[in-house]
């Protein structure tokens, strides 16, 4: 994830990464930042750009998911800050996005399948 040089930036890339880290993939139990889902979440004069994928394209849990990741992220932001989220698939998401924790909460050891 990339962080804004400014320091107010940075506090709210940091308070938004906590946030998203409350926020739980649905089928996998595992929160989206640990699973790999956040490509980069950027600060700016106009509030949070998140660019995020999912792990199938086809995800049935994807409505509610993007969702709960903006009513999340959107309390966060006083106004007129404003969030913008996009959502991709290219480069597509594999298990070796997750991170060390996220393998051993699903029991995967070191190394992804």
């Amino acid at each position: 994830m990339s962080v804004s040089s400014n320091p107010v930036g940075e506090a709210l890339v940091a308070q938004a990464r906590e946030r998203l880290r409350q926020v739980m993939d649905p089928e996998l139990g595992v929160n989206i930042v640990d699973l790999g889902l956040v490509e980069s979440l950027h600060a700016s004069a106009e509030g949070l750009w998140l660019r995020m994928t999912l792990t199938s394209a086809a995800c049935p849990m994807a409505e509610s998911l993007l969702d709960e990741v903006e009513a999340s992220l959107q309390a966060l932001l006083p106004a007129p800050l404003q969030l913008d989220l996009e959502l991709v698939f290219d480069p597509p998401w594999t298990p070796a996005r997750m991170s060390a924790a996220a393998r051993a909460q699903l029991g995967w050891g070191e190394s992804a399948p």
